[in-house]
């Protein structure tokens, strides 16, 4: 918007805040990005057609932003069922998000926008609404069209899914030092060492998008997610030539708030994010290699 009307003001003061929101939804930084767009065009409309009547821009268009989000999460569906292989969300550099954006960090990890994926719209709605920004279920109810009551059941439900103990304090940042030793055990093909890292039931997830060979299905347990590795490394090392050196390697990046591996291959550059265990092992991994989601991570 580049008209200073109030609408105007409105939406270039939350704009931040509204990617924020409709990211979390997603788990698509551009789609984000083309909801909160389309929620200007929807309150300039607004603003032609009944100024008077609107209260509080920055509650509308939180409104109309949530409102966007439940739509086009529907309408994702069936598209990420037909994906090939796990659809993990796209992740972000920490320095291009929007301050307001990641002002609270909650659910906005990799981990947690892939564990969203099982919830209800209003759902993911309701827990990202009350625990990312703080609204109350009153607030909330006024935006899905729901009783306060049935608020608080849909926030309690996504939590427990979501493995999230809303009497606890908040969990402590991921230790760099985790992600160190498994960069160290992967470049150097140590299996036990990966193995060592895992929490007996861990799981990795490799999302390739069809666009490059990654796996179709979960891995489960330390020792097949160790000999997973193992094959990466392996085809890396087929893949590239003679006289070159090593041809991969791994270092740290920040993604969506946390640290995060880069790990660059012959041909391809992949991220890798972790989520420990409250033991300090690692219970999940995400490989997101498809190039289509790297941009914001990698690109210029």
């Amino acid at each position: 918007m580049s008209v200073a009307t109030p609408a105007a003001r409105a939406w270039d003061a939350e704009r931040d805040r509204l990617i924020g929101i409709a990211y979390r939804m997603l788990g698509d930084f551009g789609l984000a990005e083309d909801v909160v767009s389309e929620v200007a065009i929807d309150a300039l409309q607004r603003e032609r057609e009944q100024a008077d009547t609107v209260r509080s821009w920055p509650a509308l268009l939180t409104t109309i932003c949530v409102r966007r989000s439940i739509d086009r999460v529907r309408a994702l569906v069936a598209i990420r069922e037909d994906y090939p292989g796990p659809w993990l969300p796209e992740p972000v550099a920490t320095s291009r998000l929007p301050e307001d954006a990641v002002a609270s960090r909650e659910l906005l990890s990799i981990a947690l926008l892939h564990l969203a994926e099982q919830l209800t719209p209003e759902a993911r709605a309701a827990v990202v609404l009350h625990r990312a920004f703080g609204m109350s279920a009153g607030e909330i109810g006024r935006i899905l069209g729901r009783s306060s009551a049935a608020v608080r059941q849909l926030i309690s439900r996504a939590e427990r899914r979501l493995r999230i103990d809303p009497d606890a304090p908040p969990p402590p940042s991921l230790d760099r030092s985790v992600l160190l030793r498994l960069m160290a055990a992967i470049e150097n093909g140590d299996v036990s060492g990966v193995v060592r890292l895992f929490a007996p039931d861990a799981i990795l997830w490799a999302d390739g998008g069809g666009r490059v060979r990654s796996a179709l299905n979960p891995v489960f347990g330390p020792d097949r997610i160790a000999r997973f590795f193992v094959r990466v490394l392996q085809k890396a090392a087929a893949a590239g030539h003679a006289g070159q050196g090593r041809p991969w390697s791994a270092t740290l990046v920040d993604v969506n708030g946390e640290p995060a591996i880069a790990l660059r291959l012959s041909e391809r550059t992949d991220v890798l994010t972790v989520e420990p265990g409250a033991d300090g092992r690692i219970r999940g991994v995400r490989q997101i290699a498809n190039p289509e989601k790297l941009g914001r991570v990698f690109g210029s």
